[in-house]
Parts: C-alpha cells; sequence; structure tokens
C-alpha cells in the first residue's frame, strides 16, 4: 500500500500537471460533469488524494495496494492497460490517469471521507504534542498497531512502522502504556524525519546508515545491528506483516 510520502510524490505531479487547468475530458461517466471545469488544488491527506474542482466538487481517491495516478502527455503511450483505468483527466496538453484504485469517489462533504483521519504526519503543521495526545485517547494496544492507526497521524504504512520501532529498539507487540512519553513521541518523530527525507528520493525509499531498510520485507535475514535473524508475524486486526529483530527489539 502507498505510505504518506508516496502520495505526496503524486500529489506534486498531478498538481504540476493539472492545477489551475480546464479539464476537457473526464471519464468514466461519473466523473464528466468535470468537463470544462477547472483543477483548484490538488492534496493530499495522509494516504488519501483529493483533487478539488471550481463547482466545489473533488475526486477523492485511495490506492490501496494496486492503484497508482500517472500522468502523460496527450498522444503518449500508457504504461499500464487501459482496461485497468479508473478515472481520466484530460487537459490541453496531458492525460491524468488512475489505473487499479478501488477507491474513487465524487465528494463535496470531505470530512465524510477524510475527517476521521489524524494530522497528516508530513504536513509543516504537523504537532508531535496532538499526536500523543490522540494516541492517549485509542485505549490499550501494541506499538506496532499504534503507529498504524491513521486516527492517531495519517500517512505511516508498513515500512516506515516497522522501521521506526527497529530505530526506537521497541517491539511491536511492546503495549503502548509500558512506553515513556519519550519513547513513543521518538517513534513518530522517526517516522515523520524519515518519510520527509524521502519526499524527493523516488520510488526507491533510503534510510540513514542502512540502505533501504533495516528490518522490512528482510525476515529470516540478519538485523544489521546484531545479525540476529529477523522475525516476521500478521499483527492486528487487518493482520499487516510486522517485521523485528527478537533480541533488538525484545
Amino acid at each position: 500500500m502507498p505510505e504518506g510520502d508516496t502520495i505526496w510524490r503524486t500529489a506534486a505531479i498531478l498538481r504540476e500537471a493539472l492545477e489551475g487547468k480546464r479539464i476537457e475530458v473526464a471519464r468514466p461517466d461519473a466523473l464528466k460533469r468535470f468537463t470544462g471545469r477547472t483543477v483548484t488544488e490538488v492534496k493530499p491527506v495522509g494516504k488519501h488524494l483529493l483533487i478539488r474542482f471550481d463547482n466545489g466538487l473533488a475526486i477523492h481517491s485511495h490506492m490501496r495496494m494496486q492503484g497508482a495516478w500517472h500522468v502523460y502527455r496527450r498522444g503518449e503511450r500508457w504504461r499500464r492497460p487501459a482496461w485497468q483505468a479508473k478515472a481520466l483527466l484530460e487537459t490541453g496538453d496531458v492525460v491524468a490517469v488512475c489505473f487499479s484504485a478501488p477507491v474513487i469517489d465524487l465528494v463535496r462533504d470531505e470530512a465524510a471521507k477524510v475527517g476521521h483521519l489524524g494530522p497528516d504526519i508530513l504536513a509543516d503543521d504537523w504537532s508531535v504534542d496532538e499526536v500523543l495526545a490522540r494516541a492517549s485517547k485509542m485505549g490499550s494496544r501494541s506499538a506496532g498497531e499504534l503507529l498504524l492507526d491513521q486516527r492517531v497521524t495519517a500517512g505511516i504504512g508498513n515500512v516506515y512502522r516497522c522501521e521506526a520501532l527497529w530505530q526506537g529498539k521497541i517491539s511491536p507487540f511492546k503495549p503502548v502504556s509500558e512506553l515513556t512519553d519519550g519513547e513513543l513521541r521518538g517513534l513518530f518523530e522517526t517516522a515523520r524525519q524519515a518519510m520527509r527525507a524521502n519526499l524527493q528520493s523516488g520510488r526507491n525509499r533510503s534510510f540513514p546508515g542502512y540502505g533501504r531498510g533495516a528490518v522490512h520485507g528482510r525476515g529470516g535475514r540478519p538485523c544489521p545491528r546484531c545479525g540476529t535473524r529477523i522475525r516476521v508475524r500478521a499483527q492486528g486486526e487487518q493482520a499487516r506483516l510486522v517485521y523485528w529483530c527478537p533480541a533488538c527489539q525484545a
């Protein structure tokens, strides 16, 4: 699933291609009302994306595992098959196509789609104190589950969850009630720092000191810190795979 940094990069590409421009073609039929309308803003909200128009409506999209927005010059060959296209917006010079996204909504009340989310972890005005206040209201749960809770702060996904926990030497299964305020603050700030650093890095994320990641996707391989084999198991209601070092993160 694309994480917050990927959605921010996507928004930047769409913003350059669409903002302030008149839509000449909009598909499918549910989006035809945007023909002749002007894009006023492209806004990332955690893992969600909003494309706003001058008629007060917006297109809300969520990529989940397979979705992606592409931008092409008019007449340029698409990199994915047309049957995967879920939405298309064409201006005088470019075509923006959303492929395979399971969520494409036309909305007027954006709060119905994104109002439940916590502050975007990549926003300039993000406040760790607000995030900790939200976390304190979430009841008893593990550190690994808390980091993925988009109601606390929006944008953290599985990669940054695993890497932040490893950097902090905290087990994903440790109850939040057993963490100090400093440890909890450090987890969110570590994730934010890494995500902001990767906003300009393209698809290949990097982490200071250990390349593309210490634990995520490295089940059974040695921990770069102590050499213990990295473990992996499902965690939480959505059974997301969490990777951790059983020695460093005891």
